[in-house]
C-alpha cells in the first residue's frame, strides 16, 4: 500500500491483497462463503473512497490441483471471479501460476501480471497527478480572494514538487519552487507599490533569528512546519525555499548556478525587508548575509573539487566579494576598526548580534571552519577582526585579478584603504587609491575619480607629501563634481601653504597647471607675428582660471627659445609676410588631462530590444534592452605610466624670457599682456608657460601648437615692376620703384643715380609723390620727387625715411618704338625674323615683339651698382608685301594691332632712299586713321620710274601713332618705323594661259580633251637681272634656258602628255613662246585655269656635284630643283607625267644634274590669273559634279 500524500487531495490508498488458497471442490463453498464476501467488501470501500484503480489477482498452484481429484476447474473459479466483479472490465483480473516454481509458464505468468500492474499503475498516477495539478491550479487562482493562504498553497504546491523528486524528475521539482519564488517575489514588489495581501503581514513580524542559510539538510523540517503553522518570518521562508532549490540544483550537478541564484537571493533578500518595512536590528542582517555566503561557498566545496573550483572562480567571486562587504561593515558597527577599539555600547552590540545567531547547528557542530564559528571569533577581538577581514578581502582581490574584473579588484582594494584610513596606516592605503584612481581615470569615471582623490588627499596629507597633497588639492579645486565650499577648501589649502615662509629660500614647488589654469588662445600684434629688430611686439594670451576664487599671481613668465636657422638671412619681411598667419590668432585645443579617455570621444550606445519568447507556444517570456557595443564601453585601458599628470614637471630656465607681473586671476578667461621688443634676428618659439604663487609654481610643461615668432634684420632693397602687366613701346608707361629701407636711415638728400639708356627715356612728371609707410602699411609721409636728368644720369632725391619703412614712388619711362629690320623680301603676310637685339617671344604671330633695356641704378647704401632690365612690347606687328599689275608695281604695308589698346595712326609714309629716281605712289589719302585692339590695317604704295630701278630696293615705312583714349600728351612721340628691301621687283615674263573647247564644240565638256596654250612673253630687253649661269649668248642676242610647268593644285583638270619642258627665251622685249598641250576637265562648272610656273634652268656647276637638292626631281628630264620662292611645286595633278617628285632615287645620288631657280614672284606675271573657264557635263553623265570657285 502507497503511504498517504496529502488529505482529501491524493488517492489514499491502492490495496492489493492477497486471494486466499484454492483448495479443491471445497474450495469453491469457501469462495462462496467468505472470499466473494471479502472482495465485495474491499470494492465497495474504494467506491467509497471513489477509486477506480484495482486489480485482482488469482494465485494458482498446480501440485494441488493433481493431488484432488474432486476439485472445480481453474477456469470455473477465475471465470466465477470475472463474472462477478469482473464484468466489464476483465483486464481487472490477473491469473498468476505456480508464482514459487522455476519454469517457463511461471515466468510468463510473472511478466503477464508485472505488464498489467506496471500499466495501470502509470495510468492511475497520469490521472491522479493531472487531477491534483488542477485542483492546485484552482487554489492559485483563488488568491485574490478574502482568506487566501501562501503558506497553504506552498505547502500544496510543495507537495507536488515531492512527487516529481520521488519519480526523479528534479527538474520539474525545481520548477514548482521557482513558481513559488516568483509568484512571492510578485506579492513583495506590489505590496511596496501599494496594494498588499493581508497574508503577507505573516511575513513582517520583527526578525529575531540570523542564523543565515541551511544547505547541509535536504529538507529543513523546523523551517517547514513554521512555514505550515503560518509563523515563519521572511529570512525563514527565503531560507527553506533556497535550501529546496540548492537541493534539487545539486541533484541536477549545476553547483555554479547555486552560486549565482545565492547571491541574487541574498541581494534581493535587504530588498524585500525594506519594501515589507521589516524591523531588523542594526548588523543582524550583515550577520545574515555573511553566515548565507559563506554557507553557498562552502556546500558548494564540498560537492566539487579544487580544480572545478579553481575554474568556476567568476561565479563564486560575487559572494566573496559580498562576505567581505558585510564582515566590513559588522566591524565598522561593533568598533572594531576604531582607533581605540569597541566601546561598552559596541560590546553589547556584538553580544546581541552573537546572541540572535542562536546556537551551532548539530551538522557543523563538528567542523572547525565553519560560517558560525567564523563570524563568532572575526567579532570576538580587534585582531581576529582584522585576520579575517584581511583575508577575505585579499582573497578576493586575487580571484577578481585571476578573471580580469580589475574594476571590482580596484574597489574592494579602495575598501581596504578606507579600512587602513581608520587604522591609521596611510602608508598601506595610498598604493590601493592609487590604483583605483588609475583605473578610474583610465575608463573615464569621474565621480569615482572626484572621491578617491579626497581620500587620496587625506592619505596624502597624513603622509607629509606636501608636493603630490597640493598637487592634488588643485586638482579637486576644479573639480567641478565637487560643492563650491570643497572647492574653495582645497583651494584655500594651496594659497595657505604659498602665503607660508619657506624653510629653504629659493624651493620651488613645480605642479601641472592643467587643473589651475588653462592656455585658450593667443594673438600677437603686429598679427603676422613678424618684427624688425628694435621693433615692439604684443603678445596676449586668454588664460582660464578654473580655481573658484579669485588668485594673486606674483607672475607669469612665458620661456622663450631662441634659434637662428641657416640661411635666415633670406627671410625678408616680404618673405616672412606671406609664410604667416593673417589674423595672428591661434586657438589652443581644451585640455582633457582629468579624463585621459573622454566620454566624449566613446561610441554612442548600441541599444536594441530584446524579446525571449518561450519555444513551445511562442509566448512572450521576457523582455528588455541589451547593449551591443558594451566591449567598446567598458573596456580595459591600463597603461604602464600613470595617467596622472606627474608632478615633476621641469621649469626651464633661460636668458630669454617673456614676463607679467602682478597679475590677479579672476574665476574665469582673464586676458595677459606680454611686450617685448626685438633685439637679435631669429625665430622665437614659445615653450613653456608658468604662473607662480609664492613657493608654487603651476608650470604648462609644453605650449601646443608650435606658437613661433620671427625677427629679421633686412639689407635695403630696391624694387622696380611695371604697373601694368606689360610696358608698350613708344607710349610713356608708369613704373614703380619701392625702397624697402631695412636696417638703413634714409637721411636727406639721398638719392637714386639711373643712367640713361640709349633707346629709353625717364620722363619728369612735374606732380610725382613719393610716400613713405611703416613696415605695417601705415602711412608715415610723403613728399614731392626731385627729379634731375642729364644726358648720362637722372638723380632722384629720396625723402628721408626712418629704418625698416618702405619708401614708394612711380615714374614714367618711353622706349623708341622700332620693327625689326629686315633683310629681304616677304611676299606672305607672316612676321619677319627680328634682328639680334630683339627677343622673339612669339607664336606664328600670337605675341608682341619685345626689347628689354638695362638700367644701372647707383644707391646710397651700397658701394655696388643694381642693374634692372624693363622689357617692352612692341605693340604692332608689321609685314609687307610686293603686289603687281603687269609691270606696275605696288608695295603693300600691314600694321597689326597686338595691345589691348586703340591708337590714333597719322602721317604714315614710305622712304626708298635718295639714291634712285623711284617714287612710292601713295593710295591711301587720309592722314590719320583709328585701329582698335587686335586689328588690322594696310597701306598701300605705288612704285614709278623713269630708269632702270636697282634690283634691291631698300624700304623704310614710319607712321606715327598715339593712344586714342588718351587726352593730349606733354611730350611728342616718335613715329613707329618699319625697315625692309624688295628684290628683284621689274616684271621680266607675262605668262598667258587659254583652254579652248574640242572643235566643233562651243563648250567644254566633262571628260572631253581641251586645247591649252600657254603663251610667254619676254617684256625686256637684256637686263642686270639677267647675268647668270643660265644666259648664253649666240652671234644674233642673248637666251636664257627657262623650264615651264602646268600643274594644278585644285584637281579640276587632268594634265594629258608632257605638263613641263624646257625652252630657250630669248632675252629681248616681245619674245614670245608658245606651248600646246590638253587638259581634260573633271567636274563641270567655272573652273579656273591650272597654274603656269616658270623656272630657270640652269647648268651643272661643279659646287653642287656633292651637294644635289633632294626635295623634288623632274621625272623626265632629271633635273634639280632650287627653290627660292615661297611656292613649292605641286605635281598632284592627274595624269601629269613630268610631276615633281619629292622622293630622291638612290640611282641618281652622285650624278652631276642640271639645277631649276624658281623665278621671283615679282618677275613673272600671270595675266590670266584668276580667269575660269566654263565646263558643262557631259550628256551620258548620271551623277552630276559642280565645282563652285
Amino acid at each position: 500500500m502507497l503511504p498517504r500524500l496529502i488529505s482529501n487531495s491524493w488517492p489514499q490508498a491502492i490495496f492489493l491483497p492477497q486471494l486466499p488458497e484454492v483448495l479443491g471442490l471445497q474450495d469453491t463453498e469457501v469462495y462462496k462463503a467468505t472470499v466473494k464476501d471479502d472482495l465485495t467488501k474491499w470494492q465497495n470501500v474504494l467506491k467509497a473512497h471513489s477509486s477506480v484503480d484495482w486489480l485482482i489477482v488469482i494465485v494458482e498452484n498446480d501440485a494441488k490441483k493433481k493431488n484432488k481429484t474432486n476439485i472445480l476447474p481453474r477456469t470455473s473459479i477465475v471465470d466465477k471471479i470475472r463474472n462477478d466483479f469482473c464484468n466489464k472490465q476483465s483486464d481487472r483480473c490477473v491469473v498468476l501460476s505456480d508464482p514459487l516454481k522455476d519454469s517457463s509458464r511461471t515466468q510468463e505468468s510473472w511478466n503477464a501480471f508485472l505488464t498489467k500492474l506496471r500499466t495501470l499503475l502509470l495510468m492511475s498516477f497520469t490521472k491522479n497527478l493531472g487531477k491534483f495539478e488542477d485542483d492546485m491550479r484552482t487554489l492559485r487562482e483563488k488568491r485574490t480572494e478574502p482568506g487566501w493562504s501562501f503558506c497553504e498553497y506552498f505547502m500544496v504546491q510543495e507537495e507536488l514538487a515531492f512527487v516529481f523528486e520521488m519519480l526523479q524528475q528534479f527538474e520539474d521539482a525545481l520548477v514548482q519552487y521557482d513558481e513559488l519564488d516568483a509568484l512571492f517575489s510578485q506579492y513583495v514588489v506590489n505590496f511596496g507599490a501599494g496594494d498588499g495581501a493581508n497574508w503577507l503581514t505573516f511575513f513582517c513580524q520583527p526578525v529575531k533569528s540570523w542564523n543565515g542559510l541551511v544547505l547541509r539538510k535536504p529538507i529543513d523540517m523546523e523551517k517547514r512546519e513554521s512555514i505550515q503553522r503560518r509563523e515563519a518570518t521572511l529570512l525563514d521562508l527565503r531560507s527553506y525555499l533556497f535550501s529546496r532549490q540548492c537541493t534539487l540544483l545539486l541533484f541536477l550537478q549545476r553547483p555554479w548556478e547555486v552560486a549565482q541564484r545565492a547571491l541574487e537571493l541574498l541581494h534581493n533578500c535587504v530588498q524585500e525587508l525594506k519594501l515589507l518595512e521589516v524591523s531588523v536590528p542594526p548588523g543582524a542582517l550583515d550577520c545574515w548575509v555573511f553566515l548565507s555566503c559563506l554557507e553557498v561557498l562552502q556546500r558548494i566545496e564540498g560537492c566539487c573539487d579544487r580544480a572545478q573550483i579553481d575554474s568556476n572562480i567568476a561565479h563564486t567571486v560575487g559572494l566573496w566579494s559580498y562576505a567581505t562587504e558585510k564582515l566590513k561593515s559588522l566591524g565598522y558597527l561593533c568598533g572594531l576598526v576604531s582607533e581605540k577599539g569597541p566601546n561598552s555600547e559596541d560590546l553589547n552590540r556584538t553580544v546581541d548580534l552573537l546572541a540572535g545567531l542562536g546556537a551551532e547547528r548539530p551538522e557543523t557542530a563538528n567542523t572547525a571552519q565553519s560560517p558560525y564559528k567564523k563570524l563568532k571569533e572575526a567579532l570576538s577581538s580587534v585582531e581576529a577582526f582584522e585576520k579575517h577581514y584581511l583575508d577575505l578581502s585579499h582573497a578576493t582581490i586575487e580571484m577578481y585579478t585571476s578573471i580580469g574584473r580589475i574594476r571590482s579588484a580596484k574597489f574592494v582594494g579602495k575598501d581596504l584603504a578606507e579600512f587602513y584610513m581608520r587604522k591609521k596606516a596611510p602608508q598601506k592605503a595610498e598604493i590601493y587609491l592609487q590604483g583605483a584612481l588609475k583605473n578610474y581615470l583610465a575608463e573615464g569615471w569621474a565621480l569615482p575619480i572626484t572621491h578617491t582623490r579626497k581620500q587620496l588627499a587625506e592619505c596624502q596629507k597624513h603622509l607629509g607629501q606636501i608636493e603630490n597633497y597640493l598637487q592634488t588639492s588643485s586638482l579637486l579645486a576644479s573639480d567641478r563634481h565637487l560643492t563650491e565650499e570643497e572647492r574653495r577648501h582645497f583651494c584655500r589649502e594651496i594659497l595657505d601653504f604659498a602665503s607660508q615662509p619657506s624653510d629653504s629660500p629659493g624651493h620651488k614647488i613645480v605642479l601641472p597647471m592643467h587643473s589651475f589654469a588653462q592656455l585658450r588662445d593667443l594673438h600677437f600684434d603686429p598679427s603676422n607675428a613678424v618684427v624688425h629688430v628694435g621693433g615692439v611686439l604684443s603678445i596676449e594670451i586668454t588664460m582660464y582660471s578654473q580655481m573658484p576664487v579669485p588668485v594673486h599671481v606674483e607672475q607669469i613668465v612665458v620661456n622663450v627659445h631662441f634659434s637662428i636657422e641657416k640661411n635666415s638671412y633670406r627671410k625678408t619681411a616680404e618673405w616672412l609676410t606671406k609664410h604667416k598667419t593673417a589674423n595672428g590668432i591661434i586657438n589652443f585645443p581644451p585640455e582633457t588631462a582629468p579624463f585621459p579617455v573622454s566620454q566624449n570621444s566613446l561610441p554612442a550606445l548600441e541599444l536594441y530590444e530584446m524579446f525571449e519568447r518561450s519555444p513551445s507556444d511562442n509566448s512572450l517570456n521576457t523582455t528588455g534592452i541589451i547593449c551591443r557595443n558594451v566591449h567598446m564601453l567598458l573596456r580595459r585601458q591600463e597603461s604602464s605610466s600613470s595617467l596622472e599628470m606627474p608632478s615633476g614637471v621641469v621649469l626651464e630656465e633661460g636668458p630669454h624670457v617673456l614676463r607679467c607681473s602682478l597679475v590677479t586671476l579672476e574665476p574665469g578667461a582673464n586676458k595677459i599682456t606680454f611686450r617685448t621688443q626685438a633685439k637679435e634676428p631669429g625665430t622665437y618659439t614659445l615653450r613653456q608657460l608658468c604662473a607662480s604663487v609664492g613657493s608654487v609654481w603651476f608650470v604648462l610643461p609644453h605650449i601646443y601648437p608650435i606658437v613661433q615668432y620671427d625677427v629679421y634684420s633686412q639689407e635695403p632693397q630696391l624694387h622696380v615692376e611695371p604697373l601694368a602687366d606689360s610696358l608698350l613701346a613708344g607710349i610713356p608707361q608708369k613704373v614703380k620703384f619701392t625702397v624697402t629701407t631695412g636696417h638703413y636711415t634714409v637721411k636727406n638728400g639721398d638719392s637714386l643715380q639711373l643712367s640713361n639708356a640709349e633707346a629709353m627715356l625717364i620722363l619728369c612728371p612735374v606732380e610725382s609723390r613719393a610716400v613713405v609707410y611703416s613696415n605695417t602699411r601705415e602711412q608715415s609721409s610723403d613728399a614731392v620727387l626731385r627729379i634731375q636728368s642729364s644726358d648720362k644720369v637722372t638723380s632722384i632725391s629720396l625723402p628721408a625715411a626712418p629704418a625698416y619703412h618702405v619708401i614708394e614712388f612711380e615714374l614714367e619711362v618711353l622706349s623708341l618704338p622700332s620693327a625689326p629690320a629686315l633683310g629681304g623680301e616677304s611676299d606672305m603676310l607672316g612676321t619677319p625674323e627680328p634682328h639680334r637685339k630683339y627677343k622673339d617671344k612669339q607664336k606664328t604671330g600670337h605675341c608682341m615683339v619685345t626689347t628689354d633695356h638695362k638700367v644701372s641704378i647707383d644707391c646710397p647704401w651700397s658701394i655696388y651698382s643694381t642693374v634692372i632690365a624693363l622689357t617692352f612690347s612692341v605693340p604692332f606687328r608689321t609685314t609687307h608685301a610686293l603686289l603687281s599689275s603687269g609691270t606696275r608695281k605696288y608695295v603693300q604695308v600691314c600694321v597689326e594691332n597686338l595691345s589691348d589698346l586703340d591708337f590714333q595712326l597719322s602721317d604714315s609714309y614710305l622712304d626708298t632712299g635718295d639714291g634712285t629716281d623711284l617714287q612710292p605712289v601713295p593710295l591711301n589719302t587720309q592722314s590719320q586713321q583709328h585701329i582698335h585692339s587686335k586689328q588690322s590695317l594696310f597701306f598701300v604704295w605705288e612704285l614709278k620710274w623713269t630708269e632702270e630701278p636697282p634690283p634691291s630696293l631698300p624700304c623704310r615705312f614710319s607712321v606715327g601713332f598715339s593712344p586714342a583714349s588718351e587726352e593730349q600728351l606733354s611730350i611728342s612721340l616718335k613715329p613707329y618705323t618699319y625697315e625692309f628691301q624688295v628684290e628683284n621687283f621689274f616684271t621680266l615674263y607675262n605668262v598667258k594661259a587659254e583652254i579652248s573647247p574640242p572643235s566643233g564644240m562651243e563648250y567644254c565638256r566633262t571628260g572631253s580633251l581641251c586645247s591649252l596654250e600657254v603663251l610667254i612673253t619676254r617684256l625686256s630687253d637684256l637686263l642686270e637681272v639677267d647675268k647668270d649661269e643660265a644666259l648664253t649668248e649666240s652671234d644674233e642676242h642673248f637666251s636664257t634656258k627657262l623650264m615651264y610647268e602646268v600643274v594644278d593644285n585644285s584637281s579640276n583638270w587632268a594634265v594629258c602628255g608632257k605638263s613641263c619642258g624646257v625652252i630657250s627665251m630669248p632675252v629681248a622685249a616681245e619674245a614670245t613662246h608658245r606651248v600646246h598641250m590638253e587638259v581634260m576637265p573633271l567636274f563641270a562648272g567655272y573652273l579656273p585655269l591650272p597654274d603656269v610656273r616658270l623656272f630657270k634652268y640652269l647648268p651643272h656647276h661643279s659646287a653642287h656635284s656633292s651637294q644635289l637638292d633632294a626635295d623634288s626631281w623632274i621625272e623626265n628630264d632629271s633635273l634639280s630643283v632650287d627653290k627660292h620662292g615661297d611656292e613649292q611645286p605641286d605635281g598632284s595633278s592627274l595624269g601629269s607625267r613630268g610631276s615633281v617628285h619629292s622622293v630622291c632615287s638612290g640611282e641618281h645620288k652622285g650624278l652631276p644634274m642640271p639645277r631649276l631657280q624658281a623665278l621671283p614672284a615679282g618677275q613673272v606675271f600671270n595675266s590670266s590669273s584668276g580667269t575660269q573657264v566654263l565646263v558643262i557635263p557631259s550628256q551620258d553623265d548620271h551623277v552630276l559634279e559642280v565645282s563652285v570657285t
